[in-house]
């Protein structure tokens, strides 16, 4: 009877899984898509990665093509269909990008058919004209600190690095002011730069300095992500499905060892950990954490917002719940909406849990999952705001 129940059990979970899969089949493709070119699914799920392993259709027999999603990849998901590369992204009958297509992807069996009109990279006469560049949007107190910063824990690869200062710095010579480290530089100041919008933190923090709030002067140093070594650099643990990470161990070695001593050292900070930040979205909001863990005593105030613990979420949690006696004092600050997936809140709060039981207290945790919430940047930048003052504000 035991024995039985078991069976019950496992037939009953595995049933479960079952249906919560989704089938994607494409049909029709352009009849001039590469018959020996595999076609691949790139989402919010997976990173936004144009080939990731797991996430390849397979070519039925009646030209078709066929991709069972991973039982983890439910709820309102963003996605593009490409050949392996953004080049070769789908594209609208005029061969021009299309916008990210949207699915909710329910709980029950399900199949979703999408249609492919064109790919980028297949405009007749060429590619596609180069369009127009974005105006730049970032304040004038924002500077381009380096545009080839070198990372010598990262076999010297070089990264431009964003700075800005707050209003008043130039004057006030003997004022010192906090720092907040930002990870994927290029989406923070500019929306020239960004690849779907920008967070707006400097115009963010301008504004509550024009109104007076009390600890608004911040400065701010953002570091651009290394484009395809992004998911490298931004997990100290390899992800076994995607093949990726592992580098971020080194990575927060060059921001802690690196870059931080240069800041410290070229302009008026106050160094210590109570009034030192970091924090980043999505696989950026996985490494601050990972840095305000590895560094208490370097970063003593993380933000993390929409954090993509799924990369890695058995090694995060185990490294979380080691007790630090440095943790202590240290804060952290979680968002992320319940509509990102299914599995975000949960995830984060998981991460949130294993803080509590390495020792850090309640208080030192804030946790906010607004209903609206989306991966997105429109929904970072309006969140900065509350998890700066709660970070950073006195």
């Amino acid at each position: 009877m035991k024995r039985y129940s078991l069976l019950l059990s496992l037939l009953s979970m595995l049933a479960s899984v079952a249906a919560a899969q989704t089938t994607l089949r494409v049909q029709p493709v352009p009849a001039t898509t590469p018959t020996d070119q595999l076609i691949y699914l790139a989402g919010s799920f997976n990173a936004w990665q144009p080939a990731a392993p797991g996430y390849a259709f397979s070519r039925q027999a009646d030209g078709s093509y066929q991709l069972v999603l991973p039982a983890t990849v439910r709820g309102p998901q963003e996605f593009k269909l490409t050949r392996g590369s953004w080049a070769t992204a789908e594209a609208d009958a005029h061969f021009a990008a299309i916008a990210n297509r949207y699915a909710d992807f329910g709980a029950g069996p399900a199949t979703l058919t999408l249609r492919v009109a064109n790919w980028q990279d297949q405009r007749p006469g060429g590619s596609l004209p180069t369009p127009p560049a974005k105006a730049h949007t970032y304040a004038a107190n924002v500077q381009i600190l380096a545009d080839s910063f070198r990372l010598p824990q990262l076999a010297g690869r070089a990264r431009r690095v964003w700075l800005y200062l707050p209003p008043g710095y130039a004057s006030q010579h003997q004022r010192r002011y906090p720092v907040l480290y930002l990870q994927d530089g290029q989406n923070v100041f500019d929306n020239a730069t960004a690849y779907s919008g920008e967070w707006g933190v400097d115009e963010t923090l301008n504004q509550l300095n024009a109104t007076g709030q009390q600890g608004a002067a911040c400065i701010v140093v953002a570091v651009d992500n290394g484009g395809e070594r992004r998911l490298d650099e931004y997990s100290p643990w390899q992800n076994a499905e995607l093949k990726k990470g592992g580098e971020g161990d080194r990575y927060t070695d060059f921001l802690a060892r690196t870059l931080k001593p240069y800041i410290d050292a070229h302009y008026r900070t106050r160094p210590d950990a109570a009034h030192t930040a970091i924090a980043g979205s999505s696989m950026g909001g996985l490494i601050a954490l990972y840095a305000g863990l590895k560094y208490p005593l370097v970063f003593g105030r993380v933000g993390v917002f929409s954090p993509a613990v799924w990369f890695a979420k058995d090694s995060l949690l185990r490294y979380e719940r080691r007790h630090q006696p440095a943790l202590i004092s240290s804060r952290f600050y979680f968002v992320a909406g319940p509509k990102e997936s299914e599995t975000m809140v949960p995830l984060m709060n998981e991460a949130r849990n294993a803080l509590l039981t390495s020792g850090v207290a309640p208080a030192h945790i804030a946790f906010k999952t607004p209903a609206d919430g989306q991966h997105a940047e429109w929904f970072w930048r309006r969140e900065f705001g509350p998890a700066y003052r709660w970070l950073l504000a006195e």
